[in-house]
């Protein structure tokens, strides 16, 4: 029986992948490990009965295994691992959270209305300190295979790097050379051109929070 998993549909387009990072990262890792699943889009702005009464916190992603609907991508993304051991994608302990700041320190920046706050300067520290870890451990997290952590953190970086684009003319500075190369690895892989939202529904899918 395929994995059921329900991700977010995008912004005024109810039949197309939509923008969230976290369904991203569970989709990513389905594809990684060759799982076949059944995927269901669900319009976050009306949610459908039937999802309401699966999951009623009604947050994406939740995955369906054995018949029971399991929320949360760090929960998924465990449960997958236990369930389809090969390829491993676990990530050890030491390097799990690399890079775990990016995406907090990436959201108060775009949303930032005053430069002088220092947001950019603390992404900054968040981004150079990654380079330096890719630098000594490279090309991956966790040197050369792709883990856990690197599709956690891919659907990251590509937010920032649409978002921060788009809204601010801000990309990853080009001397965080370790950086824009591991994001080229990371968006150049199969399971992720298959997985990410076009970057148009990125963009309306921060519009909001940004003119917040």
């Amino acid at each position: 029986m395929a994995v059921e998993i329900c991700v977010k549909a995008a912004v005024g387009a109810p039949n197309v992948l939509g923008d969230c990072p976290f369904c991203q990262r569970a989709l990513l890792t389905l594809e990684e490990k060759s799982i076949p699943y059944k995927i269901h889009l669900i319009n976050v702005s009306d949610k459908p009965q039937w999802f309401l009464e699966a999951n009623p916190e009604g947050k994406v992603p939740v995955i369906k295994l054995e018949d029971k609907w399991i929320p949360d991508s760090d929960v998924i993304v465990g449960l997958i691992e236990e369930k389809y051991p090969n390829p491993p994608l676990s990530t050890p302990p030491g390097v799990a959270s690399v890079g775990s700041k990016i995406f907090s320190s990436f959201v108060k920046f775009l949303k930032s209305k005053d430069p002088s706050d220092g947001s950019e300067q603390a992404l900054l520290d968040e981004l150079k300190a990654l380079d330096e870890h890719l630098k000594a451990h490279g090309p991956y997290v966790n040197g050369g295979n792709i883990s856990a952590v690197d599709l956690s953190l891919a659907p990251k970086l590509y937010h920032l790097d649409v978002a921060l684009g788009h809204f601010k003319g801000w990309k990853v500075p080009e001397s965080l050379s370790h950086v824009n190369n591991y994001m080229k690895l990371l968006f150049s892989r199969e399971s992720f051109e298959k997985t990410k939202a076009a970057k148009e529904y990125v963009i309306a899918g921060w519009e909001p929070k940004v003119n917040a």
